[in-house]
C-alpha cells in the first residue's frame, strides 16, 4: 500500500476515534426541543427563586415554554465565578461584589434581578447583649468582599465605633455555627440558613436584622452572561420571567416551598423555617439608588476601586416585561 494512501486511511481512523470522543462528551440534547439554560448555585437560602423556578410544574408550563432550566452546584464562589466567568453556565446566583468584580475586569456580565432582599442578619453568642459589647471581640464573614462585611462596617459605625475596634476573620459559612458554640468567635453574619442553624441549637441569637442596617442592601444578585443574553433574547426573557414568579410563590413559605427548598439544603425544619422567615422573594428589581450605596461602600472601604456604572452592570429589561 502507498504511504500517501495510509496516511489517508489513517487520517479516516483518527477523526473517526476524535468524533466518538467528542460524542461522548457532549452533553445530551434535551429532547423536548427546549433551549437548555445552565445555571450555577450555592446551597443557600437566598437562592430559593432558582429552586423553585426549576421544580414548580406551573411555572415550567406557563412560563418556560422554551426552555429548560438546569441547575449547577458549587462549593465555594469562586469555584463558581470561574465557571460564570469561563462561560461553563449561562448565569447564577451569586454575590453581587464578585460579579461586579468580574465586569469591571471585562467579562461580560449583566445583572438582571435580585437574589432576595433582607435575611442577612448578625448572630451573637448569648452573652452578647449590644453592639458595643463587640468591642474587642472576634467577628467572622464569609469573605471581605460581600455585604456581610459591609453590613457589619455600617453596623459599627452606627454605633460610634470603628470597624478597627472588633477583629474580623473570613470563616467558611458551614463553620460558623460551630465556632460561635465552641467560643472562638462572638458573632457571625453570612448567608441564611447558617444563622438560623445557631438560634434553634440555642447557641446564639439574632442581635440586629440587616434591614435595620442598611434598608434594601443588596446582597446576591441574579446574574446572567452578556453573550447569552444577545443570542437567546427569548429564552433570557422566559428565564427572568420564571424567576420572578418563582420569587412571588416562593414568599407563601409553605409547605410546598418548604419541600422545595428541602431539596436543595440539608438543615432541620424548623431551621429551614426561620431562615426562609427573615428572607423576602419579591421586589427583585436592582434599583440605581441602592446599588449606588453599594459602590460607594466598595469604595470608601477600599473592596473596589472603580465598580461598574449602574447602566453599564444593570440590565432590567428583562424583569421590567416579568412585572
Amino acid at each position: 500500500m502507498k504511504i500517501f494512501d495510509k496516511f489517508i486511511i489513517g487520517t479516516i481512523i483518527v477523526g473517526s476515534l476524535l468524533g466518538f470522543t467528542a460524542c461522548g462528551n457532549k452533553t445530551a440534547e434535551p429532547t423536548d426541543g427546549k433551549k437548555t439554560v445552565k445555571i450555577a448555585y450555592l446551597p443557600i437560602t437566598h437562592a430559593v427563586p432558582l429552586y423553585v423556578e426549576h421544580e414548580d410544574p406551573i411555572i415550567n408550563k406557563e412560563e418556560l415554554k422554551n426552555v429548560n432550566i438546569e441547575l449547577v452546584k458549587y462549593g465555594s464562589w469562586p469555584e463558581l465565578m470561574d465557571a460564570l466567568n469561563t462561560g461553563k453556565v449561562d448565569g447564577a446566583s451569586v454575590l453581587v461584589q464578585f460579579a461586579m468584580k468580574a465586569k469591571a475586569q471585562g467579562i461580560g456580565l449583566k445583572a438582571v434581578a435580585l437574589g432576595h432582599r433582607d435575611g442577612t442578619n448578625i448572630t451573637v453568642a448569648k452573652d452578647i447583649n449590644n453592639v458595643s459589647d463587640l468591642k474587642g471581640k472576634t467577628i467572622a464573614i464569609p469573605q471581605r468582599f460581600s455585604t456581610m462585611n459591609i453590613l457589619l462596617y455600617q453596623m459599627l459605625e452606627d454605633e460610634g465605633m470603628s470597624y478597627s475596634d472588633a477583629k474580623t476573620i473570613e470563616l467558611a459559612p458551614a463553620e460558623m455555627p460551630a465556632a460561635l458554640s465552641e467560643g472562638r468567635i462572638s458573632a457571625y453574619i453570612v448567608a441564611e440558613p447558617f444563622g438560623a442553624t445557631s438560634v434553634i441549637n440555642g447557641k446564639g441569637k439574632t442581635l440586629i436584622k440587616s434591614e435595620d442596617i442598611w434598608k434594601n442592601s443588596i446582597c446576591c444578585a441574579f446574574v446572567l452572561r452578556e453573550e447569552f443574553i444577545n443570542n437567546n433574547k427569548e429564552a433570557a426573557e422566559e428565564v427572568v420571567n420564571g424567576y420572578v414568579k418563582a420569587g412571588e410563590k416562593a414568599e407563601a413559605k409553605d409547605e410546598n416551598i418548604q419541600k422545595i427548598a428541602s431539596k436543595y439544603m440539608s438543615v432541620k425544619k424548623e431551621v429551614l423555617d426561620l431562615s426562609l422567615k427573615s428572607t423576602v422573594y419579591t421586589d427583585l428589581k436592582i434599583n440605581e439608588k441602592d446599588y449606588e450605596k453599594l459602590t460607594s461602600y466598595l469604595k470608601t472601604m477600599k473592596l473596589l476601586e472603580n465598580p461598574p456604572k449602574y447602566s453599564d452592570f444593570v440590565d432590567n429589561s428583562l424583569i421590567n416585561k416579568a412585572e
